[in-house]
């Protein structure tokens, strides 16, 4: 097996996925070209805001990316790149794909609204309450995860085994030009909503941005420590939780779409040009270093097969900006599959290092590792290593940085519709209720908990992101075949997805519970170890009574329908 034999299955296998499984869902399903859009019909200029196809594509893309595509598979390729590059196959066709598409169905047919509401339309209030508590909590988790790796690709300074501390110039020059972006991201924001000019010229507006940004980051590199990029990202992220989507949240994804697709690009150019050779075992066993492959081949790699926060992402930002329903295949779906193209990319990245070649190179972290190889790949046709390697570091703190403000947006969402119900007067509410409905409220809790947990770095937090993701995935899929059941759609495609990740999470899920209690009464657990201890135990006993209620209400119409 080398590079291009990998990357041509796997364009076959997605590439024909979405041509054929795709509008097979599509046609089952049933769309109304004609219908009025949640974007329309509750247009608020904040959350519902009408979008055009490749502005909405580049958000969800952007959205549930993150850094999960890259992080997971080079994790998980300490068992061979045969299971890793199956399971993103088939994971991201018919797992990840199928629920990221109906969780996008199901919003748009109710309204926009969440899927914690489509918990409570099908089965119940209690439900409903549960989800959003659970999704508050992985909402922490992942703010945490990713708001660590953000600032490790930002991180100024490195320290030698000898102790003496050096500049990163590459970190520097990815740090200028994401600020650059945020602040570019405003300006296009302003420009998308008062101008109204055409989209080919947003477009072109928007590459020179994207240039200007990265010519003067290279240029202008800022130096500053690990833990300032810490404050400054959690100030950042403050900001972009509360303000309109189209003043930030829509350009931004909008300029990181281009840079994200150029390193994508970039990265099957280099796959094609160089041809790397395939330097993993195709399998090692089924335990490796004490991890068995069931279940942690399952939750390491889960953006790029299946991913519950897609699922938050498509029913809680992106539903509300779809301008016509036959947009929701290309948005979702494609987006999803395109996912599953990078995972398999940083399978080829990974796999192209011999044993300890990419130590030995300075990589020591999954960013680093895919920028180190992709930027040899493209050395071959005489581009500078050190240019690309620093492009493709900026396309991967795009990626993470763009999930932070989606995700902590949606973590505020779940915290404050968790006390309010569709009859609540908000003019007439008690004191109390006001203060923990109100988005400044809901967004300082749950970013200092997040920070908190940053702090212990997100190598330990990713097997509990990990694990609590999955078990999300299984409630949308949950919620989503209850609604097609309800309303008398053919979900029966989401039957073994749902049943199978329940395996692997409440697996995982136990196994990091007993994990962090040896280690709780054996040497004492710090007060991250702590909050993961805790959060790992709610998320397993909230996800399994929502479960248990989904599958009561499938198993219950089932019985009535008999």
């Amino acid at each position: 097996m080398n590079g291009i034999l990998m990357m041509v299955i796997a364009i076959a296998v997605l590439g024909g996925a979405y041509l054929l499984y795709g509008r097979y869902l599509q046609n089952k399903w049933g769309i109304d070209p004609t219908a009025k859009t949640p974007a329309y019909e509750m247009e608020d200029g904040v959350d519902y805001v009408p979008a055009d196809t490749n502005v909405v594509f580049g958000h969800q893309f952007a959205s549930i990316a993150g850094a999960g595509p890259i992080n997971g598979p080079i994790q998980a390729a300490m068992f061979g790149w045969l299971p890793v590059l199956l399971w993103i196959l088939i994971g991201g066709v018919f797992f990840g794909a199928v629920q990221d598409f109906a969780a996008m169905y199901a919003s748009v047919k109710n309204k926009g609204r969440t899927i914690g509401y489509i918990i409570e339309e099908y089965i119940g209030k209690t439900g409903k309450k549960l989800f959003l508590l659970f999704c508050w909590l992985f909402c922490i988790l992942v703010v945490a995860a990713f708001a660590d790796v953000v600032a490790g690709t930002f991180n100024g300074f490195v320290a030698d085994d000898a102790g003496v501390v050096s500049t990163v110039a590459a970190n520097g020059a990815v740090a200028t030009t994401s600020m650059l972006f945020i602040l570019e991201a405003v300006a296009l924001g302003l420009l998308l909503k008062y101008t109204h000019m055409n989209k080919w010229v947003n477009t072109a507006i928007a590459i020179v941005m994207l240039v200007a940004a990265v010519a003067i980051g290279l240029a202008c590199p800022v130096y500053l420590p690990r833990e300032t990029w810490h404050i400054i990202i959690f100030l950042y992220v403050m900001v972009a939780c509360v303000a309109p989507v189209w003043a930030l949240l829509q350009p931004r994804d909008y300029l990181n779409s281009y840079l994200l697709i150029f390193m994508i690009v970039a990265a099957v150019i280099g796959v094609f040009v160089a041809n790397p050779a395939c330097n993993l075992d195709a399998f090692t066993g089924f335990s490796v270093d004490g991890q068995y492959l069931f279940p942690i081949l399952f939750v390491t790699i889960a953006c790029g097969a299946v991913s519950g926060f897609h699922s938050l992402v498509s029913s809680g930002t992106a539903s509300k900006q779809i301008k016509n329903e036959k947009n929701m295949l290309p948005v979702s779906f494609g987006a999803m599959l395109m996912e599953s193209m990078l995972a398999v990319i940083a399978l080829i990245a990974v796999a192209s290092f011999g044993k300890g070649e990419a130590v030995a190179q300075g990589l020591t972290t999954q960013p680093q590792i895919f920028a180190g190889a992709i930027a040899n790949f493209l050395t071959v046709i005489g581009l500078p290593h050190d240019l690309v390697y620093t492009l493709i570091n900026l396309a991967i703190s795009a990626f993470a940085l763009t999930s932070l403000d989606s995700v902590a947006r949606v973590g505020r969402l779940s915290f404050q519709e968790f006390f309010m119900e569709d009859d609540t007067d908000t003019e007439h509410m008690n004191p109390v209720l006001k203060v923990v409905t109100n988005k400044y409220f809901a967004t300082v809790l749950t970013l200092v908990l997040s920070y908190l947990l940053a702090k212990v770095g997100y190598a330990e937090i990713w097997p509990l992101f990990g694990s609590a993701n999955q078990l999300l995935s299984v409630l949308a899929l949950v919620a989503c075949a209850v609604f097609l059941k309800k309303t008398k759609r053919q979900g029966v495609m989401l039957w073994l997805p749902m049943f199978f990740m329940m395996a692997v999470t409440f697996t995982a899920l136990s196994m990091t519970i007993c994990k962090l209690g040896t280690t709780l009464f054996t040497s004492g657990l710090s007060l991250g170890s702590t909050l993961q201890l805790i959060f790992a135990i709610l998320l397993l006993l909230l996800g399994i009574i929502v479960a248990v209620q989904g599958v009561h209400k499938l198993t219950e119409k089932a019985e009535k329908a008999a």
